[in-house]
């Protein structure tokens, strides 16, 4: 399965994307905004294709076992390197996970998935919606051992 997250705007401080499964658009992303040096919780991963997996341990997992009940199978993780990290010749991330949020202060260098995109305040809309929409799909996959991956383009303007 290929995910993609095209990012169209990013504001300085928060990037608005189209999220897409084997090239089918399904919902709108919020993240981080771009940086040359990496601030902790601030930043967004870099342009590039990583693996998701699905990692059952952490605050989230917990949290989303509860909320979600039986549809939850573990934290869609974003990661290139072992221990959940996402390595790049100039940063490195941890614990990077597709979940809920609908502003920036909800990622912590996450993606975020949402239903609507406002681009002027660039926030998104009704993210649970959109979770409980892509989620299942990502996870079945998942769980039939299928090779999973995201690929982030940089297409923004507004900068």
């Amino acid at each position: 399965m290929k995910l993609e997250v095209k990012r169209i705007g990013d504001n300085g401080d928060t990037t608005i994307g189209a999220f897409y499964i084997n090239g089918i658009f399904q919902c709108f992303t919020v993240e981080d905004e771009q940086r040359k040096k990496k601030v902790s919780k601030e930043t967004r991963i870099p342009e590039g294709t990583y693996i998701v997996g699905l990692r059952s341990e952490g605050g989230f997992h917990s949290k989303y076992s509860s909320k979600y009940g039986s549809m939850h199978k573990g934290m869609l993780c974003i990661y290139n390197a072992d221990d959940w990290k996402i390595v790049t010749p100039d940063m490195s991330f941890q614990y990077i996970l597709i979940h809920t949020g609908n502003t920036d202060e909800h990622t912590a260098g996450c993606l975020l998935v949402n239903k609507s995109a406002n681009s002027e305040a660039f926030t998104g809309g009704s993210s649970v919606t959109a979770y409980k929409e892509i989620y299942p799909v990502i996870a079945r996959a998942l769980e039939n051992k299928e090779m999973v991956t995201i690929t982030y383009t940089d297409i923004e303007t507004g900068k």
